[in-house]
């Protein structure tokens, strides 16, 4: 009896699990025969999340690590920006709605250069109450697009897709689920978003990085540049020779200081020395996705 009392727990937490991933995967929609524009073989996108000192302050840490996002603000994205002009590179800046107050000048300077804003919150959480959120996201968005000057159609947030249909939102890049862009539905089978996924191998703060997130010093690294341009370069040429994707994660007061910002330059350039290489921002390839891969179309599919 005391066997048989341990094996049907274990056995029921199995069903469930399984219950779950059945589930998730049915929610993931795959784009069976996914292709790019005439010409290309690999589309990647650099992201910048332009949060500045937003999280620092959430988090309440100390007056040192609120600096580093202030830098970002003051030098790095210029930096950064510069950089991709320099390059030929439009990128796409995720950006919470706070940010239009605190650093307009940057924002106005990438949209005129005519890169991408997209959402990243109001001030990089997402309330649970849902009329906070609601308040939340139509704020963030209606500040970005007074900058923008063009509907803002994009998010890296965990807000509620049936919510973010209704502002306009159409593509989330908020997940390392899949290696290529795929449709994602909601608990109901509803709210069809596009994900642009991204995973944390590409996510510039975990390289260079001090007192991330509260963590102890033991969990730290600040590599050398020299090792994450081969560790980032091997990640393009796997996905190169698969015809994949690429989202680089990158943040302006992590990425925006100068030997990392000629890293990123070096990587692009030599990026730019294979045919079939395309860096659109992340709207321009939602924009693909859509009118050559429509979520009806790949729903009959399944």
């Amino acid at each position: 009896m005391t066997i048989q009392s341990e094996v049907r727990p274990a056995e029921a937490e199995f069903a469930h699990l399984l219950a779950v991933a059945a589930r998730q995967r049915a929610r993931r929609l795959p784009i069976d025969g996914f292709r790019y524009p005439a010409g290309v073989r690999i589309a990647v996108n650099f992201t910048l999340d332009f949060d500045a000192m937003l999280l620092r302050r959430l988090l309440e840490e100390p007056a040192g690590q609120r600096a580093k996002g202030e830098f970002g603000g003051r030098v790095g994205v210029w930096r950064l920006l510069d950089m991709f002009d320099a390059n030929g590179v439009k990128v796409t800046l995720f950006t919470p709605g706070r940010i239009c107050e605190l650093y307009p000048a940057a924002l106005h300077r990438a949209v005129a250069a005519g890169h991408e804003l997209a959402d990243h919150m109001w001030q990089h959480e997402v309330p649970e109450d849902p009329e906070r959120e609601e308040a939340h996201l139509g704020r963030a968005i209606e500040a970005l697009q007074a900058i923008a000057g063009r509907p803002i159609t994009g998010t890296r947030s965990s807000h509620t897709p049936a919510l973010l249909r209704r502002k306009g939102i159409v593509y989330n890049s908020f997940t390392s689920a899949l290696y290529r862009p795929f449709y994602e539905l909601d608990g109901t089978g509803g709210n069809a978003m596009l994900q642009l996924p991204f995973h944390y191998a590409l996510d510039d703060a975990m390289y260079f990085s001090f007192g991330w997130l509260a963590t102890p010093n033991a969990a730290q690294r600040v590599m050398d540049v020299d090792e994450v341009f081969e560790i980032w370069w091997a990640a393009f040429e796997h996905q190169y020779k698969a015809g994949g994707y690429l989202n680089f994660l990158l943040h302006p007061f992590v990425s925006g200081h100068a030997l990392r910002v000629d890293m990123l330059e070096r990587l692009i350039r030599r990026m730019q020395t294979l045919p079939g290489v395309w860096f659109p921002t992340c709207g321009e390839l939602a924009a693909h996705v859509f009118e050559n891969h429509p979520v009806q179309s790949v729903q009959q599919a399944m």
